[in-house]
């Protein structure tokens, strides 16, 4: 699957239309809320490793002009110090996973493993929104090879 027909089955699927990208700089954690189509600037196209099957992916990366882009906005919010991001537990996309469900809604963050086309991680005043961290892993052509293979049975 190309990187196109990767985005353009995730966007038709994901049950969220809002993300929230987070990133780090200078020891402090952002974030901003995308549409997809602005969440589309920041999508890379990627490979797993051949052990795991060599399979493309895409990812979210943000580089260095983008990342002054964002912080010279005046939509970006700091959420505070790296610090609060800091733990063994867990990866980092899940540690700010858990850091936003707590700071923005009354929930109390557990892991889960609910697919993107169920539901987004949070939800704000009635909209589905999903939680990115940057560096982190969009979806890949195995998973979305999966759902259609389901869509179509």
């Amino acid at each position: 699957m190309t990187m196109a027909e990767m985005v353009t089955w995730y966007n038709r699927m994901s049950a969220a239309h809002k993300y929230l990208l987070g990133f780090s700089h200078k020891g402090v954690i952002y974030y901003v809320m995308l549409s997809f189509n602005e969440l589309m600037n920041y999508l890379r196209l990627d490979h797993t490793s051949a052990s795991r099957g060599g399979y493309a992916k895409v990812r979210i990366r943000i580089n260095a002009a983008q990342r002054d882009e964002l912080l010279a906005s005046d939509r970006i919010i700091a959420v505070g110090s790296t610090q609060l991001m800091e733990g063994e537990q867990y990866n980092r996309g899940e540690r700010f996973e858990k850091l936003i469900t707590e700071l923005l809604t009354t929930e109390h963050w557990v892991k889960d493993n609910r697919p993107f086309w169920a539901c987004g991680d949070i939800q704000l005043n009635g909209e589905e929104i999903q939680i990115k961290f940057d560096g982190a892993e969009l979806t890949n052509e195995k998973t979305l090879g999966k759902r259609l293979a389901e869509l179509t049975a």
